[in-house]
């Protein structure tokens, strides 16, 4: 492809529209090949069994010759007729393909991750160059395709440069990144959504000069199916058809918004089955490319402190397409940041011949399998393997053996680095370096004083945190002021200085994730009963003294913190199990004295949605908490989704005091008591 247009990676960044570090980004993907039609003009209609096939153009910097939309819905009735520009088989009798498929899954922005003292960890750019090498080494009978799995949002400072709304949206990093890269194709995560589908659409029409791909996300009022993103695409490379078909996970996603209400997902097992047929009859090789996680319907893989709810994941995938795909496949997931096939493909993962992989997480690895298929359809005995990728850290000297495994200049694209990825940091740089406030006179709030206090008791910042949305809470839709916030313990991802200015950056490394507020309606039994789930979550004083829990790292436990309103008392009592609230209050009205009267609490995403493998779901509640304690269920609860981030409320509170300090929430004050 890239000969056929006279375009590749190298040439377009070291071209006329290639960029300085200071230069506006937009401008790598601009002039040079916004001219291209990377999406349809419109999307086709299809009657139910019908998708259309329509010609389109595929990312000139990618590995695809040609490329060519699927559209339709294939929610509303087994595929039976692909109709349009359909490619016919291209092997002749007897001819054979290589097919090197290179794969990651949710990066989550994690391109370049600076560090002051550490240096910036270059995990995209290590990526691109060992793509880079495999096609300067590709054979003549081979084709070299490049996936992401989906989440490529949400997680990193790069997120700031997309904003929350089309207004505030400057540039998409991780699409930028990607096209600049030749990925050929991505999969919708649910991490996609998580500032709405108007800012999505933004990313997706300006910087994606690729298919993004999902089968089961429909009813978007703002996304166009078929047009913004599609349900499948075939490409063609050396006369290989490969067929990709994209799938996102319906648990975890955020869908029926006030700005978007008819948005929802639909299971993946059902889009896969109605599609993958007659798609991948129309195609020598099939790619599911899955956002819906390892595992049947749960895993305790990856990122999961404890099992955690996928209802399809791709292990039930792979036995549908064993069963119903005609060309051989594979079933590249996401989601769970699952390291699969680490040192080859094994056995567990090769379901009825479909291998299944996966590529960890946040830029831990790239993934790696080579197909060979011949005209016939057979496939010889695939592979699959994990390209680490490195850590950076400057302190390291290179005669020291530690340096072995870290990151040096010759394992990273430095062209592309300095070309595609320093002219986002460089947008990056006004928005995040903005003085937002001042630290006056708080008790330590620093990172070591975060990570001694979260899990165990009241933590001053967390104290802010929570103060800052119930302030923030007057102008909230839905009815407006809340008698108390919540906000979880492992949320907390880094501290603030004691005293001095403080910036965007600072507050946004506090608290890294895109999670919005939600309202919640509780009685006071059901807060009584959360208060008594968390008092059995907390990390007890015989745990510390044994050495077994590393507070410093992630306990996954779910332990919450409140405002200032809510008031309890945890009783560790002799074990876990004998864990109990005596007291509790909202402002002056005893919870248990008053147990059907209604309190408006405000929450964030990750908790609203049950917390996921922190379990306030109703599942049994997990990090190391012996007994199976089943959790108390706030994911069941009925929720108003304002639509508002807690950070930015945070922030907003900052701007508008110009403080942080004990009259703004900074403080202990004894709202949590751990007694005995």
């Amino acid at each position: 492809m890239t000969e056929r247009i006279g375009l590749s990676r190298r040439s377009l960044l070291r071209s006329g529209a290639a960029v300085a570090a200071t230069t506006a980004v937009g401008t790598v993907l601009g002039a040079g090949l916004g001219a291209f039609p990377f999406k349809p003009a419109l999307a086709v209609a299809a009657r139910p069994g019908e998708m259309s096939v329509i010609p389109g153009t595929p990312n000139p910097t990618g590995g695809l010759d040609q490329l060519y939309w699927v559209t339709g819905n294939p929610l509303a009735a087994p595929v039976t007729t692909l109709s349009g520009a359909l490619p016919g088989p291209m092997l002749k009798a007897g001819e054979s393909r290589t097919l090197r498929i290179f794969h990651f899954n949710d990066l989550h922005t994690h391109l370049t991750l600076p560090h002051k003292t550490k240096g910036p960890t270059h995990k995209f750019a290590q990526m691109v160059k060992i793509i880079d090498e495999a096609r300067a080494r590709r054979a003549a009978d081979e084709v070299i395709l490049t996936l992401s799995g989906g989440d490529d949002h949400t997680g990193s400072v790069f997120d700031e440069l997309i904003g929350w709304s089309p207004e505030e949206f400057l540039i998409d990093p991780g699409y930028t990144a990607y096209s600049a890269a030749g990925i050929d194709m991505a999969a919708l995560g649910n991490h996609e959504l998580d500032r709405g589908t108007a800012v999505l659409r933004e990313g997706l029409r300006q910087n994606a000069r690729f298919p993004v791909l999902s089968s089961n996300l429909y009813g978007s009022r703002t996304l166009v199916w078929g047009q913004d993103y599609m349900p499948a695409a075939i490409g063609v490379r050396n006369g290989l058809r490969i067929a990709v078909i994209g799938l996102t996970t319906p648990v975890d996603s955020r869908v029926g918004t006030k700005e978007d209400p008819t948005l929802a997902v639909d299971s993946p097992a059902k889009a896969l089955r109605h599609l993958l047929p007659a798609l991948s009859a129309a195609a020598d090789f099939t790619v599911v490319l899955s956002h819906c996680g390892y595992g049947l319907d749960s895993n305790h893989d990856g990122k999961a402190g404890a099992d955690r709810t996928l209802v399809e994941g791709d292990l039930l995938l792979a036995e549908i397409t064993a069963d119903l795909a005609k060309s051989p496949a594979v079933v590249i997931g996401g989601h769970t940041h699952t390291v699969l096939n680490a040192d080859g493909l094994e056995a567990r993962n090769l379901v009825r011949g479909v291998p299944v992989l996966q590529a960890g997480g946040h830029g831990s690895h790239l993934g790696e399998a080579v197909f060979r298929i011949g005209s016939s359809g057979a496939v010889a005995a695939p592979s699959a393997r994990l390209h680490t990728i490195k850590a950076r850290d400057n302190r390291v000297p290179a005669s020291d053996p530690k340096a072995v495994g870290l990151e040096t200049e010759a394992d990273y694209d430095t062209a592309f680095e300095a070309q595609v990825i320093a002219p986002l940091l460089s947008r990056l740089d006004s928005r995040l370096a903005a003085v937002i406030g001042r630290i006056e006179g708080a008790p330590a709030i620093d990172e070591a004083a975060v990570q001694a206090e979260r899990y165990v008791g009241e933590c001053a910042l967390a104290n802010f945190l929570t103060d800052s949305v119930v302030e923030r809470s007057s102008h909230f839709p839905g009815g407006g002021q809340v008698d108390a916030a919540l906000f979880n313990a492992t949320g907390l991802a880094a501290g603030l200085p004691t005293s001095g200015p403080v910036t965007f950056q600072q507050v946004y490394e506090v608290n890294p994730f895109a999670d919005s507020i939600l309202i919640c309606q509780m009685t006071g039994r059901q807060i009584l009963a959360m208060l008594t789930s968390n008092a059995r979550r907390i990390v007890r004083p015989e745990e510390l003294a044994g050495g077994g829990i590393d507070v410093t790292k992630y306990v996954s436990r779910g332990f919450l913190h409140f405002s200032a309103g809510l008031r309890y008392t945890i009783a560790l009592g002799a074990s876990v199990a004998e864990a109990t609230v005596p007291h509790a209050s909202i402002g002056e009205i005893d919870l248990r004295a008053n147990p059907d009267r209604l309190f408006r609490i405000g929450m964030n995403t990750y908790i609203a949605g049950g917390g996921y493998g922190e379990a306030w779901n109703g599942n049994p509640i997990g990090g190391g908490v012996p007994g199976q304690i089943v959790s108390f269920d706030i994911k069941a609860l009925p929720k108003l989704d304002t639509g508002l981030v807690y950070r930015n409320e945070v922030i907003a509170r900052i701007r508008e005091t110009g403080i942080i300090a004990p009259s703004t929430g900074a403080r202990r004050d004894g709202r949590l008591q751990v007694i005995a």
